[in-house]
């Protein structure tokens, strides 16, 4: 196909608006955009003058499917600032909500937005006459990290019971139990899970990236760590903008950013890559199944790694309920006093490393927030990625075309309501 136009309005199922534009002239790419049209969030100047104890409710609203993890960032950035460490037992349950998050966040991925692709179906409606047991497995295991999630939280979205340095209420014990009852239920839903994406036709393309996400030395790493490039090494979370570059496109108003080369990628495909040996044996023993053992450069498989990681948070959320419960959960109070401070909290998001800074007045009001998103990372390296597929497939109908192009946009889960907050963007 030596001359081919490209103009794809609202990608579908993806969360948010965002349109490709392709044109190709004499078979060589003349054009080739990712176009975001969101409007801007405005979150960073929403939390200036705000009070300490107020900024994690704010900012969860980012977004309601990664809001865990949203809230889990701000207050570790606020509790840095103020000198805030906490306990054990917050830092497991936690984790637990975090699991709960990615599970649901993955499934709603796998089984909703990507599944139809390789089921010929537009939707997932289109699935259900003849896949409809596919359809209510996703939607079990949705519903039950929705619940894991408001069981600790208070509710499953926007949680309201995380506060600096701990929770205004904690589980009841027999509740908790009943919930690692319903964990361990679900492994054969998980399984199945498995063994869908490894008989789905995953599309043979490979493009070697640079991979961000943090790690740990004595876990698979979501929670905290380091930030590890899989080409330069690991960089503190408090200098996080030496790592990470943002930068302003035209044609966005969500920023991009680089790295140690031109682009670079976050999310599960990274954090497989980079904490392949912390992974549980069984989420270890599904990444091999799938193809997924590192090094794995095709951004299709990022479906794949979700799967491991859906096993990964359901094997660990087991374990943390039985350190919570052996230890015994006790209800905890810290007294907070404001002072001048800056903090920096980095955590693992479904989509991939979260950044949130936030700095603090001596009486403890923000005079300063910096959020980057794990999709605006991402969007770069979709477009250099788009780049070198295009030429690759010139020779298929349109129709394959731009179902290809529309399945790698896929494959990353973007969130692109997320990622835009620009103030200022210039179209041309």
């Amino acid at each position: 196909m030596h001359d081919y136009h490209l103009h794809l309005e609202h990608i579908t199922r993806v969360e948010g608006h965002g349109n490709v534009v392709i044109n190709i002239k004499k078979g060589q790419i003349e054009e080739l955009r990712l176009d975001i049209v969101e409007s801007p969030r405005f979150f960073e100047a929403m939390v200036l003058g705000r009070n300490w104890d107020e900024v994690a409710h704010i900012t969860s609203r980012i977004c309601g499917i990664c809001a865990v993890t949203h809230t889990t960032t701000s207050l570790k950035a606020i509790e840095e600032a103020l000198g805030v460490i906490p306990s054990e037992q917050t830092i497991r349950l936690r984790k637990l909500m975090l699991h709960g998050e990615y599970i649901q966040s993955h499934i709603l991925h796998l089984y909703f937005l990507a599944a139809p692709d390789f089921f010929g179906a537009k939707s997932v409606f289109g699935m259900l006459p003849d896949h409809k047991e596919i359809v209510a497995r996703g939607m079990r295991l949705k519903k039950m990290a929705n619940e894991l999630c408001a069981l600790i939280g208070g509710r499953h979205v926007h949680p309201c019971s995380m506060v600096v340095g701990g929770f205004t209420a904690i589980p009841e014990p027999e509740k908790l139990q009943g919930f690692r009852e319903r964990l361990v239920n679900a492994r054969p839903d998980m399984e199945a899970t498995v063994e869908l994406f490894k008989r789905l036709n995953t599309p043979d393309f490979q493009r070697e990236v640079e991979y961000i996400s943090i790690t740990h030395p004595n876990e698979y790493a979501f929670y905290d760590g380091r930030i590890k490039s899989s080409l330069n090494g690991t960089t503190q979370p408090s200098n996080y903008l030496d790592r990470v570059k943002e930068y302003i496109v035209p044609h966005s108003t969500a920023k991009h950013a680089r790295s140690t080369g031109e682009t670079y990628r976050v999310g599960a495909l990274a954090r497989v890559h980079n904490n392949y040996e912390k992974l549980h044996p069984k989420a270890k023993e599904a990444a091999q199944y799938l193809g997924v053992k590192p090094p794995c450069h095709n951004p299709f498989m990022n479906n794949q790694a979700q799967v491991v990681e859906g096993v990964y948070c359901l094997e660990d959320g087991i374990k943390i309920i039985d350190a919570l419960l052996k230890d015994g959960l006790k209800e905890e109070k810290l007294e907070i006093k404001p002072r001048e401070g800056r903090g920096v909290g980095v955590t693992e998001a479904p989509r991939g490393t979260l950044f949130h800074e936030h700095r603090l007045d001596n009486k403890g009001i923000v005079t300063y927030g910096n959020y980057i998103i794990p999709t605006a990372q991402n969007l770069a390296n979709i477009e250099r990625d788009l780049w070198k597929l295009v030429p690759e497939i010139l020779d298929k109908p349109k129709e394959e075309i731009t179902m290809s192009v529309e399945m790698l946009v896929r494959s990353y889960d973007p969130c692109i309501s997320c990622a835009s907050h620009l103030m200022e963007v210039r179209f041309v």
